[in-house]
């Protein structure tokens, strides 16, 4: 079979779909993906069977109708040009448009919700037009997968889906053989602990909360270390103002190691992955964490509650609570070293069990053999 892979970046394919890919040239299938060219193209270099199609005109952040309408002649042209026999969108924009093109070419096509983003985060006017779209073009579509279950009953409240047309997985998934555990991550002792934030900085990340929360931590501890890896994401709206980060730096409240396209030694050399966001598919980069030992924080909301067993792996914070994200801060600096160890231990095996990509990949195969056949 043919089947074609839409997102909107290539940067996504490379990060969080190159399982998906596996699986499917190891069941003999051909695939296709369609999605913008960025540096992350390099991944060609591994899939040479793999036809990359580039995107033009899709504008993730676009509100512009025009745009969106011919993204969908783009896409149209080149499921006409491809045939595939089964499609599947990754993203709201390609879910929406995209659905909108297989529908027209009479291609059979899968919505895959990859978290819901500043769209539903924001009660707005981007909120009610992307929820519209999706009502309209949802039962175009022959299944949608959740990378987690408050998304899809989010979106069966909603009227998009009905409950049968619906199924959650476990995020995308991590490479838990790449993220394992370093022979010299060592856990410290006492107060001596480095807690690292890593992820795009961007405001709905819980990032401005993981600042406040780590400057009243540090004049309480002053061996404890708050360490932030990530970029600026410059076409979201919710994206950190420089200015902001700057002072964050210069007043000496966090260490910010920039982009790091191996995140593995940060995470190997931190006592604790933080991420406070406001809403997630599956956090990856907790899953990243705890693939590698590592005890996790993230806060009680959809998505970021389905990795943590409290106290067992982890702690959940309120969202939005600089608080509260304090008060899990010294529950973990207050932990032995014992406890710290064992609870990196318990999220590594949660790790392997729930979110390994190998059986993320097979449980989206199963779906895609439903519709196949």
């Amino acid at each position: 079979m043919n089947i074609a892979l839409v997102a909107n970046s290539t940067w996504n394919i490379y990060n969080f779909r190159l399982n998906v890919i596996d699986k499917l040239l190891a069941e003999g299938h051909n695939v296709f993906v369609i999605a913008p060219i960025d540096e992350y193209l390099e991944y060609k270099e591994k899939y040479p069977k793999v036809k990359h199609y580039s995107l033009k005109t899709l504008d993730r952040d676009s509100t512009n109708p025009l745009k969106d309408l011919l993204l969908v002649i783009e896409l149209a042209r080149k499921y006409k040009r491809i045939r595939p026999d089964l499609i599947i969108h990754y993203t709201n924009k390609p879910n929406i448009f995209g659905g909108i093109a297989a529908k027209y070419v009479g291609i059979p096509s899968i919505a895959m919700v990859t978290g819901l983003g500043y769209a539903f985060i924001h009660n707005g006017l981007i909120k009610l037009i992307t929820t519209f779209l999706y009502r309209l073009t949802g039962r175009w579509h022959k299944k949608f997968i959740f990378e987690n279950i408050e998304d899809r009953e989010l979106f069966e409240d909603l009227k998009i889906i009905k409950p049968t047309h619906g199924v959650s997985i476990k995020g995308c998934g991590v490479n838990t053989t790449y993220f394992a555990p370093y022979p010299n991550g060592v856990v410290k002792p006492g107060d001596e602990v480095i807690f690292t934030f890593i992820g795009r900085l961007l405001y709905d990340k819980g990032i401005k909360e993981f600042v406040l929360a780590a400057q009243d931590i540090k004049e309480k501890y002053p061996k404890v270390s708050f360490w932030i890896v990530g970029e600026l994401d410059l076409e979201n709206p919710a994206t950190v103002d420089k200015e902001d980060l700057i002072g964050w730096t210069e007043n000496d409240i966090v260490y910010y190691h920039g982009f790091q396209r191996d995140v593995r030694p940060f995470i190997a050399k931190s006592d604790c992955i933080v991420l406070p966001s406001y809403r997630e598919a599956i956090p990856r980069t907790i899953t990243e964490g705890m693939s590698m030992g590592k005890p996790v924080i993230t806060t009680d909301t959809a998505g970021c509650r389905e990795a943590v067993d409290i106290g067992e792996n982890g702690f959940l914070a309120e969202v939005k609570s600089t608080e509260s994200l304090k008060e899990t801060f010294e529950q973990f600096i207050k932990l032995s070293s014992d406890q710290r160890h064992k609870m990196g231990e318990a999220g590594r095996q949660k790790a392997l069990k729930e979110f390994d990509d190998r059986k993320i990949a097979n449980d989206i195969y199963s779906e895609i053999e439903k519709i196949l056949h």
